[in-house]
């Protein structure tokens, strides 16, 4: 049998958080995606990686041991309420450790080169997540965790965060805004929860320039994220040579997501993660894990995350991979794209 090139990261511990009736971060997101992969056009092409707990020590590289004490308390208790957007259930500290965990085995296969990529198909989501609180559906940053990961246990130098979700990653970028080891770049709806992400936010200390923000308006899709990724991620990205490319993969950009305003549709997610690929086989090895976000219409996540999965695996159809190379062309003016540009020039001699 030949060797798949993608671990996913799955398990039932996952459904167990269980936000309460009616919030949009269900545990049948997962239900969704997870009956996705069993799709033939998807199940030859990774294989399953189970989870492990996070420790504390590890939980606390980001976050303070008072807040990670205050999330075990919750352990066994049928809900709590953190913030008006975010609460847990009986189960939820030990979802949102193997949630960590997941992503921490993930980073490991991929740097065993067990496998050249993965997809941590996880929840709670995580980018929202702040040092002292949750936030925005999120407990622990486990994107931000696995660049912690990378960098104190995997020898990485630089790491690149590529967050495409609909809304600002306000905890990631706020992890590393005062170092230059980690690169975050942002598209985000704007104005728009959580209020962060201006493109004015660069970075602060040894960490200016390392923050790259491009604030998108509402009714934007694939040829608009194309161009953004085209004129300003790849650039950048060949600059700043990451050793491994994470990405913070939200769904709700899509067209018909109930949270959002964006017009992405499955080939503009086959793109993104195209172009993260070639990026990553360029520069770092193949080394590229997604690790998921947002995301809230049922079909539009299920088939985002199985078009993400056929493009890193190169298992795209003809009419598909047309899509993707014209995309690869795409250079609309934008107002968020002028400004980032315009700003981030000061730190990159490639743009």
């Amino acid at each position: 049998m030949q060797k798949v090139s993608t671990v996913v990261v799955k398990d039932e511990i996952f459904l167990e958080h269980d936000p309460g009736f009616g919030h949009p971060e269900s545990p049948n997101r997962l239900r969704a995606i997870y009956s996705r992969l069993e799709g033939g056009d998807v199940k030859p092409l990774y294989q399953v990686l189970s989870p492990r707990m996070a420790t504390r020590e590890e939980l606390a590289w980001n976050h303070s041991p008072s807040y990670i004490e205050r999330i075990a308390r919750t352990a066994g208790v049928s809900h709590y309420q953190l913030d008006p957007d975010t609460s847990t259930s009986e189960r939820s500290w030990e979802a949102a450790c193997n949630a960590v965990g997941g992503v921490f085995n993930a980073l490991d296969s991929i740097f065993k080169e067990d496998f050249f990529n993965g997809f941590a198909l996880i929840r709670p989501p995580g980018h929202h997540a702040e040092r002292e609180h949750a936030m925005g559906f999120c407990l622990f940053n486990n994107i931000a965790l696995g660049a912690h990961y990378c960098v104190r246990q995997l020898g990485c130098k630089k790491v690149l965060i590529v967050d495409w979700d609909l809304h600002h990653g306000n905890g990631t970028q706020r992890s590393f805004y005062e170092e230059n080891k980690v690169l975050y770049f942002s598209t985000h709806q704007f104005p728009y929860y959580p209020g962060t992400g201006a493109a004015f936010e660069c970075g602060a200390g040894s960490g200016e320039g390392f923050t790259v923000n491009c604030p998108m308006s509402p009714g934007l899709g694939n040829e608009h994220f194309a161009s953004v990724f085209n004129r300003l991620l790849e650039p950048i990205t060949r600059q700043f040579q990451p050793d491994i490319i994470l990405c913070s993969a939200g769904f709700d950009v899509y067209k018909d997501d109930p949270l959002g305003g964006m017009q992405v549709d499955t080939n503009g997610f086959a793109f993104m993660a195209t172009k993260l690929l070639d990026l990553a086989e360029e520069l770092c090895n193949g080394r590229l894990l997604f690790c998921l976000e947002g995301g809230y219409d049922l079909h539009g996540l299920s088939e985002g995350v199985a078009a993400v999965l056929r493009a890193i695996a190169k298992k795209l159809d003809k009419d598909e991979m047309k899509i993707v190379e014209d995309l690869k062309e795409a250079d609309l003016r934008i107002e968020g794209l002028e400004e980032a540009i315009n700003i981030q020039k000061r730190y990159w001699s490639s743009l």
